[in-house]
């Protein structure tokens, strides 16, 4: 019977006018002819495959790149990043609007969540110092593009409050790609969670019953994952005397992650920059030195994870202007 179903894949693929020459056509040939007893489809699948007569390929699995690879440090477990997101369209019931601030560290696990009427600028500043001053500070603080927590969007080289907070307390923002999935993994993980474990489980009827209930929840997390925490990279102790000057300049480093469009250009801080016109639709990190006055662009793969080449390295500074705080 195995010499048939060859023959007969032979035959099909040098003269059936379909160009069908896989299992499912061999058997309908075999019944065709009226041959006694053919085979399943199964079993002439693995005659095939034992006589080497399949033409498909195996696909082949990358191994998926270490979490925060295209952080270098991150990616080695030398430091932390604390990856932050809301999580918005949620109503109590009565018409009360709720949104949650949560956060998780990428290598600890260490989870937080903050639910309220409205989510600003303003409140994640707090929520963010809070947490900090308890647990120590990451090198690394990751947001998505809202003007939450990156400032207006409509103004060229806006550096916002939730920016300048990170940068005083030496800590550098990371600003994931637009409309890419994968970055933000972790903290759209938890928000998952934070929905299916807290808001779904129970009914409520006022936002204090929804924050006791966070509590609780967060709290049995970290205490589940009390090892994986301890175990983190070290963060660093929060500064006794620290003040947010909001208007002091900003120092240190910005970091965004984009995807160049099809001249090798991206956008960032309300500029374009060419980046690389044999770089396009291609992942790219810019680090802005603030105290250098530089943009370094390094190439990201997710196949190669640990090559990183610079691309190029343009001037930048940042105009030297008073901060407006319309309090948000």
């Amino acid at each position: 019977m195995e010499e048939w179903v060859l023959t007969v894949r032979r035959e099909l693929k040098e003269t059936s006018a379909l160009g069908e020459y896989g299992a499912l056509a061999i058997r309908r040939e075999l019944l065709d002819r009226g041959v006694v007893s053919v085979p399943s489809l199964r079993t002439i699948g693995r005659i095939l495959e034992r006589r080497g007569a399949l033409d498909g390929r195996r696909r082949i699995r990358h191994r998926p790149p270490p979490p925060g690879w295209y952080l270098p440090e991150v990616a080695q477990g030398r430091s932390e990043l604390d990856s932050f997101d809301v999580v918005e369209g949620l109503v109590i019931e009565g018409g009360i609007d709720v949104e949650v601030l949560n956060g998780i560290s990428l290598h600890g696990a260490l989870v937080a969540s903050w639910p309220d009427t409205a989510i600003t600028a303003a409140s994640t500043m707090k929520a963010l110092t809070e947490h900090w001053r308890i647990f120590g500070l990451p090198a690394y603080a990751q947001f998505d593009n809202d003007t939450r927590f990156q400032g207006a969007h409509q103004f060229r080289n806006s550096i916002g409050r939730v920016m300048r907070l990170c940068l005083s307390l030496n800590v550098t923002p990371v600003f994931a790609p637009v409309q890419e999935t994968g970055f933000q993994a972790a903290v759209e993980s938890f928000n998952g969670r934070w929905q299916a474990k807290v808001w779904q489980r129970f009914h409520y009827d006022c936002l204090s019953s929804v924050q006791a209930q966070s509590v609780k929840y967060v709290a049995a997390y970290r205490a589940r994952l009390s090892s994986r925490i301890e175990q983190a990279p070290t963060r660093r102790a929060f500064p006794d005397h620290w003040q947010l000057d909001l208007q002091a300049h900003p120092a240190g480093r910005l970091i965004f992650l984009r995807r160049t469009n099809e001249q090798g250009e991206v956008g960032l801080l309300g500029h374009s920059f060419a980046v690389d016109k044999n770089w396009p639709h291609r992942l790219i990190r810019a680090e802005v030195d603030l105290d250098c006055g530089s943009i370094c662009f390094y190439a990201l793969r997710r196949r190669e994870p640990t090559s990183q080449p610079l691309l190029r390295t343009v001037d930048y500074q940042l105009p030297k202007r008073r901060f407006r705080d319309r309090g948000h």
